[in-house]
């Protein structure tokens, strides 16, 4: 059965629905979430605000969007980096490595997403918090993978706990409560390297970022 092709209002739609994250992006680049209007937008492009209110019911809907394709962006870069076939350390150093390579080429998707409280999904949880599982599953997936050689640090009771509650929540199957500290050190640890380099901080010591985040991924490796 042959593929139905869009017809010419539903590309008219897509097109016009880039074109409006596309300006609200380069808003948000220039002055941040606060600099978003929907009214600026729909004047760049030669539309009334009602007819733009049909694509995008509030501000928040769309800085919600924004939010939501920054994170599939990231999953789909860690998930294509994650591959299946290859030896578990080399899947977890691909991944790792490919997230530090989407945080510099998009350093201002990367704030949207982690350098702020509405990254987090406090906004439009339902739609948000889904997204950002999916970079947060590649990362389980290869540390369980390498979890095993050698064996991570045992895990304080209150942090198990609060652990297994957190995955649970994303619905996903169980996992030893080492993997999913492993896991989130990974992530918070990483994450600071990236800001203080996207920030400059680094660069300002003379010591060159690529080198202090390869450090933390030998470390990470060998599960301290």
């Amino acid at each position: 059965m042959a593929e139905r092709l869009p017809t010419r209002r539903e590309r008219y739609r897509q097109e016009t629905l880039a074109e409006i994250k596309q300006l609200a992006m380069q808003q948000v680049i220039q002055g941040g979430t606060e600099a978003l209007s929907l009214n600026a937008i729909a004047k760049a492009m030669g539309m009334s605000g009602a007819a733009l209110y049909r694509y995008f019911a509030s501000r928040d809907d769309l800085l919600a969007e924004l939010i939501v394709d920054a994170y599939h962006d990231l999953a789909d870069v860690l998930q294509a980096a994650a591959r299946q076939g290859a030896p578990p350390m080399a899947r977890f150093r691909g991944v790792m490595g490919a997230y530090r390579t989407w945080a510099l080429a998009e350093p201002h998707r990367y704030r949207l997403v982690f350098s702020s409280p509405i990254g987090s999904g406090q906004l439009e949880p339902g739609r948000v918090i889904p997204a950002a599982q999916r970079s947060m599953d590649v990362f389980l997936s290869v540390l369980a993978a390498v979890s095993g050689s050698p064996p991570a640090a045992a895990v304080p009771s209150g942090l198990r706990t609060q652990l297994e509650a957190w995955h649970a929540r994303s619905g996903a199957p169980a996992l030893p409560p080492d993997v999913l500290l492993r896991a989130l050190l990974a992530w918070t640890r990483l994450h600071g390297v990236l800001s203080l380099e996207l920030d400059g901080h680094l660069t300002a010591t003379g010591i060159d970022p690529a080198l202090v985040y390869q450090a933390e991924v030998d470390i990470l490796a060998t599960g301290q």
